[in-house]
């Protein structure tokens, strides 16, 4: 698998807000997994300890306010300093370090569509497929609790690689793809399956990171999600909602000069923050950029 691009997708902050004052009401009159585009109903222990999904060991997670190196574009060796990575599920992690597995886990990369049953990608009332086409990514279709099932097979096989690999972690990405299902699945849907997602990594002895998604960070006790990766939150004001929920147990990326400053300025004694360039290239790579507080 090729990661060519980071995967940052933020709105502005105030459409955030907007959104997550639309969406309160609907959690609370929801039922919680409802098998729709609504929203479920979840508690908001956002104190709650890390690996809060029930019956589950204890897993280790990132230490705070690390060195951190993004390297989900292609692996080499971390810079000095850094002690958590992240690199894609197909890289080996780093020998000695803590490493966080990238899985894309709500979409589908364009050279991998082929590897999805016909049904399990999300499709307009038209029957074409649904494409993100910030990415030009088929969205996967989690609408029901039969076809997250069925998703979840695949990327809890992923997941099991990471763990047999090696790495201590893993952060499943597009956990926002409600954001472009054109209403064909909500918040309800997205909970559902992060939740089998972090119960499976919990059974393999990962810890599981939020990626984004700013609006359901309040949910992460009900998700069992146990630290967050947010790309750009110091560029859309957004630290906070994630250190609401998470306190410490925050990584950040940023991918502007204006939002490293930003988050440095308000996290930098706290939160693990770098600045990457926007392709996320290997050291020596053209285009290559790392930045830290």
């Amino acid at each position: 698998m090729s990661i060519t691009s980071a995967r940052s997708r933020r709105i502005p902050a105030a459409v955030a807000a907007l959104a997550a004052a639309l969406v309160a009401p609907l959690l609370a009159a929801s039922p919680a997994g409802a098998d729709s585009a609504g929203t479920a109903s979840a508690g908001t222990d956002s104190g709650a300890v890390s690996g809060a999904v029930s019956g589950t060991a204890a897993v280790t997670l990132p230490p705070a306010h690390a060195g951190f190196d993004y390297q989900i574009g292609g692996a080499y060796t971390p810079p000095a300093g850094v002690t958590v990575v992240s690199r894609d599920r197909e890289s080996a992690p780093a020998p000695g370090l803590y490493n966080i597995c990238y899985v894309n886990a709500f979409q589908v990369q364009p050279d991998e569509i082929d590897e999805w049953d016909d049904d399990l990608l999300l499709r307009d009332a038209n029957g074409d497929v649904i494409i993100d086409e910030d990415w030009e990514e088929a969205i996967l279709d989690i609408s029901t609790a039969a076809k997250r099932t069925r998703i979840a097979e695949k990327v809890n096989g992923w997941i099991d690689g990471c763990a047999s690999s090696g790495f201590q972690a893993v952060e499943p990405d597009n956990y926002d793809s409600y954001d472009r299902s054109q209403g064909k699945f909500g918040t309800s849907a997205a909970m559902a399956f992060i939740t089998q997602l972090s119960a499976h990594a919990h059974g393999k002895g990962l810890a599981i990171a939020q990626k984004n998604t700013a609006d359901l960070a309040e949910y992460r006790s009900t998700t069992g999600l146990d630290f967050a990766v947010a790309e750009e939150c110091g560029e859309w004001n957004e630290c906070d909602t994630y250190t609401d929920a998470f306190g410490a147990d925050v990584i950040v990326i940023e991918y502007t000069a204006k939002g490293l400053s930003t988050a440095c300025a308000g996290w930098k004694d706290t939160l693990s923050i770098v600045r990457r360039d926007l392709n996320v290239v290997p050291l020596g790579g053209k285009g290559y950029l790392r930045q830290t507080c």
